[in-house]
């Protein structure tokens, strides 16, 4: 009973990553098993239904809804614009205009109602394509909803991130894991990178780095205030990623002004230069999401790990707390005691002990960490 398993962070210089890219709806799969793809390389193609619009041809006649179908000059299937007539009554005593009624939308006629009286507009077609994501190779498709992409490289995950998927050059502008970006280092030039930034950056640069059109930054920590100002609300960390913002964010350690991992930092300078994919996207709930940077190596020779969704936990496994009060501090498991120990809220948890960096010795619930995944 000394062992469980538990979502880890992948910090590794050579990984195989596969990901799957599904179509919301189905679809057309524009891609075969085998292709190369580059990161914007679309992979599927769908069309979602344009949103029903209503005209209530009953209301703005002021008849009965049997009467007022009487009145339209369109049928089911006709295409219609925006501010066109789509029905007309008669005139009155022979003097006045006769009414009329217009669509206030683009789209399709779909149905014209004796019941209701309304007619129902179809709104054009939405298009939606879903790309590759990563620069790889097509494993797998999926008939009529995506694909699966692999690729092999060095990837990084994070604990928090904010924004979704983008593509761009990792340039370092930290010199140690403990800079903090200030805007003055941001130049117009930096337009289309990720910022590589240490323990993290200031409100001044991160809102710099979206305006001169920075694709991400990515940090040891970020301050909750300057994160919420930006966005203009509080954010949860149950799930993120589709945020409305010109950039995505990766967070390495923490909240805060957290020194990044040496490792990481090491390993995101050996990829000054290179392009990345990056996804911001966080879900801490069930089927956890962790952001990620992601650089393919074309060059790579012998075998490297598959990613893993987890791994086992173990005395020496290096560990970083998810939870408070030592949220985003790393350690190493020391002990996993097999019995039951009962929190202040009366529940039975399985516990591990770990020394943390700083030399505390803790004791907290497995459940609250997540392991250090290490590659080569």
């Amino acid at each position: 009973m000394g062992s469980a398993y538990t979502p880890g962070l992948t910090v590794s210089g050579d990984i195989i990553v596969r990901r799957t890219r599904r179509l919301p709806i189905k679809g057309d799969v524009v891609v075969q098993v085998g292709a190369d793809v580059e990161p914007s390389t679309v992979v599927a193609r769908a069309l979602l239904p344009g949103v029903l619009q209503t005209v209530k041809l009953a209301d703005k006649f002021g008849v009965e809804p049997k009467d007022a179908v009487t009145f339209v000059i369109v049928k089911p299937g006709d295409p219609v614009e925006k501010g066109q007539i789509v029905a007309q009554g008669k005139k009155m005593f022979g003097l006045f205009a006769a009414p009329t009624a217009a669509s206030e939308h683009t789209g399709t006629v779909e149905s014209i109602s004796e019941v209701t009286g309304s007619m129902l507009i179809r709104e054009p077609s939405i298009p939606v394509e879903i790309t590759a994501y990563l620069k790889g190779k097509i494993i797998e498709v999926l008939p009529n909803e995506g694909a699966i992409v692999e690729t092999r490289g060095a990837m990084v995950q994070g604990i928090f991130g904010v924004g979704g998927e983008r593509t761009g050059i990792v340039t370092l502008k930290a010199h140690s894991p403990d800079h903090i970006l200030k805007a003055d280092e941001i130049h117009e030039s930096d337009s289309g990178k990720i910022l590589v930034c240490g323990a993290g950056f200031t409100y001044d640069a991160l809102e710099k780095a979206g305006r001169l059109g920075v694709i991400g930054l990515i940090a040891g920590g970020v301050r909750d205030a300057d994160l919420s100002q930006y966005l203009g609300y509080e954010i949860g960390v149950a799930i993120t990623g589709t945020e409305n913002i010109p950039l995505s964010i990766l967070v390495t350690e923490g909240f805060g002004y957290l020194n990044m991992a040496q490792r990481t930092f090491e390993l995101l300078q050996s990829l000054e230069g290179k392009t990345a994919s990056l996804n911001g996207a966080t879900q801490i709930r069930a089927g956890v999401i962790r952001p990620e940077l992601v650089v393919t190596v074309s060059d790579a020779k012998g075998d490297a790990p598959v990613q893993q969704s987890g791994a086992e936990l173990t005395v020496g496994t290096s560990i970083r707390m998810i939870r408070e009060p030592y949220f985003g501090d790393l350690g190493t498991v020391t002990a996993l005691p097999a019995q039951l120990v009962v929190l202040e809220s009366g529940t039975e948890v399985r516990v591990l002990k770990a020394k943390l960096l700083d030399g505390a010795e803790v004791t907290v619930p497995r459940a609250n960490v997540e392991i250090m995944t290490t590659g080569k």
